[in-house]
């Protein structure tokens, strides 16, 4: 069965703070042929990760590294490393995603409320601009 995983599928499986749907979302992750792990789903995932369950950016680096090196799983793989270079620089996940995907889609410029994140882009030579209110 080919499936598309929700966020919560992915944390039950993680976390295991529910044994019954912990199992039930391991098994279902180990029989599907393919898992299909959309952008906004990882997004969700490293925020509930972090805010609810408190987990490192360690923690939550290796999590995602694990599923995205497991065979069955389909993601955009350059967009996840792009969250993934931002979260362990000390950025945000998302934005790392929403700039990789701006530049895919046409965009030229990162532009941003959010001091850390332009800062971050503009040292891996990335076009971006600080809004300043």
């Amino acid at each position: 069965m080919k499936i598309t995983v929700d966020t919560n599928v992915l944390v039950r499986a993680v976390v295991h703070d529910d044994p019954a749907q912990a199992g039930l979302a391991g098994d279902l992750l180990r029989q599907a042929s393919m898992i299909a792990v959309p952008l906004p789903c990882l997004c969700e995932f490293v925020w509930v990760l972090r805010r609810v369950y408190g987990f490192s950016t360690t923690d939550i680096v290796t999590a995602i590294r694990a599923l995205l090196d497991t065979d069955n799983v389909v993601v955009n793989r350059p967009a996840a490393e792009a969250g993934l270079w931002l979260l362990e620089a000390g950025g945000d996940f998302a934005d790392g995603i929403i700039a990789y995907e701006g530049d895919w889609l046409g965009g030229e410029i990162f532009v941003s409320f959010d001091k850390q994140a332009v800062k971050l882009l503009k040292e891996q030579g990335r076009a971006a601009q600080l809004l300043a209110s």
